[in-house]
């Protein structure tokens, strides 16, 4: 029988895992941004295509670093971002995030309290798209394809849901204009529902389509705060009033009621869905 050494052992552990893991996808997403917006910084380009551009190299080496580092590291193929499947999985991800955030949105203007001041050129969306894509890609690689992946393996997927999602709603609360309440929003709605959204499909491009679209088609589309952070260009300026609990405040309409609802319903049926995907425990595995 092959000797397991004290380095292997700290090595393998799960928190070793995680912890590098968040190191070396943070280090290359960071190195990028900067090295790409120096070298950009001597070219021509409009501001908006530079960022762009950034956001499309930075996102790609963040995701080449984690297929590279942890085939590497943890000896195996990484499925979590197979071609398989991928068109599939990217337009109903699309579709999804696109959906729910209509829906979140269709109640406010139900509720009189949303009102289109003007309709801006198409170009006003390359900021958003940008944000969009680049923060999907980055958490959903952290928290889905890292934490969430790597504690289901020894706790399995309902530990790991409630973990992951606590983790991402109090990353959140860090955010301008957020409370412990709009954390605990995004914790449920967005937390949960991306966790869903992997055991589903068991890839990250599934839950990153959803994110990119919820994100997008909030900030992008209909002009509304994002995470509390400040209002960034869109094709739609708009004035939202009325119930905080509808409109979600100065955090925007991912602290609402209808968000916590909608997406909630999301994720009971991506998790119906997923019965014969779920991870047991370590405790309840079959040891035979």
């Amino acid at each position: 029988m092959k000797t397991i050494t004290t380095k292997q052992r700290i090595l393998n552990a799960p928190l070793t895992r995680i912890l590098l893991g968040l190191l070396v996808c943070f280090i290359a997403f960071i190195l990028a941004q900067q090295i790409t917006g120096k070298l950009l910084d001597f070219t021509s380009l409009d501001k908006n295509f530079r960022n762009l551009t950034k956001g499309i190299i930075s996102s790609t080496a963040v995701i080449l670093t984690y297929i590279y580092f942890l085939k590497k590291y943890e000896k195996r193929a990484i499925t979590e971002f197979s071609s398989k499947g991928i068109v599939k999985n990217i337009l109903m991800g699309t579709g999804i995030g696109v959906l729910l955030q209509s829906l979140t949105i269709l109640v406010i203007i139900a509720s009189n309290g949303f009102e289109i001041v003007t309709v801006n050129p198409i170009a006003s969306i390359i900021i958003p798209f940008t944000i969009a894509f680049s923060v999907a890609i980055f958490e959903e690689i952290l928290i889905r394809g890292i934490i969430f992946r790597i504690v289901e393996e020894k706790l399995g997927s309902y530990i790991s849901l409630l973990i992951t999602a606590i983790i991402f709603g109090a990353l959140h609360v860090a955010n301008p204009n957020s409370t412990l309440l709009s954390g605990l929003c995004v914790g449920i709605e967005a937390g949960f529902l991306m966790g869903a959204a992997y055991i589903y499909a068991r890839n990250l491009w599934f839950p990153i389509a959803i994110h990119f679209a919820w994100n997008f088609m909030q900030s992008g589309i209909f002009g509304a705060i994002t995470s509390g952070n400040e209002k960034t260009a869109s094709l739609l300026t708009t004035k939202i009033t009325g119930n905080q609990f509808i409109t979600g405040g100065e955090f925007g309409p991912e602290g609402t009621i209808q968000a916590i609802i909608f997406c909630v319903l999301a994720s009971i049926v991506l998790l119906k869905l997923s019965a014969d995907k779920m991870v047991k425990p370590y405790w309840k595995k079959d040891t035979k």
